[in-house]
């Protein structure tokens, strides 16, 4: 399993998007990035989690940050997830898992006394040589976006 550690190079990748555009993390570079990983589209904690993003999208942007939301969804679920809540940020989908499992995200998990394999939530800041500048294991939704846009303003002031 991969360990996200801070100035290590975060793994690359290209997606599809649900602007029916492909996202490649290394042309992004020159600005900083946020990925934040969440298991699936329309229910309540992701829901909540994208909502939060969405509504900082433009602080994001003022930073000159990219912010961006992936999840094992397809594209056309995404899509419909976007225009149900009027999200403000790019939505990336990762049926096969592959850039999940590059960040080592899929892990086994437990819930009520049951164990399965999921998405860890997870955000990753990172810088604009294309290391991870942070990682962020989401255990509490709310607040956890100001948290992230935080530590990107102070990322792209230095």
């Amino acid at each position: 399993m991969v360990n996200l550690v801070k100035g290590s190079a975060a793994p690359d990748f290209t997606l599809p998007a649900d602007s029916g555009q492909s996202f490649t993390l290394s042309a992004q570079r020159g600005q900083p990035v946020v990925l934040f990983f969440y298991p699936e589209d329309d229910t309540p904690s992701c829901t909540n989690e994208n909502l939060e993003f969405s509504a900082l999208a433009d602080a994001f942007a003022a930073a000159g940050v990219t912010l961006v939301g992936i999840s094992p969804d397809p594209v056309k679920a995404h899509a419909a997830f976007r225009a149900k809540f009027g999200l403000n940020h790019l939505l990336l989908s990762d049926p096969d898992r592959q850039v999940i499992e590059a960040y080592g995200l899929w892990q086994e998990k437990s819930m009520y006394g049951r164990t399965y394999m999921g998405l860890v939530r997870t955000s990753v800041l990172i810088d604009a040589k294309g290391d991870v500048a942070e990682v962020w294991k989401v255990t509490r939704v709310k607040g956890h976006a100001q948290k992230v846009l935080e530590a990107a303003q102070a990322l792209t002031r230095h």
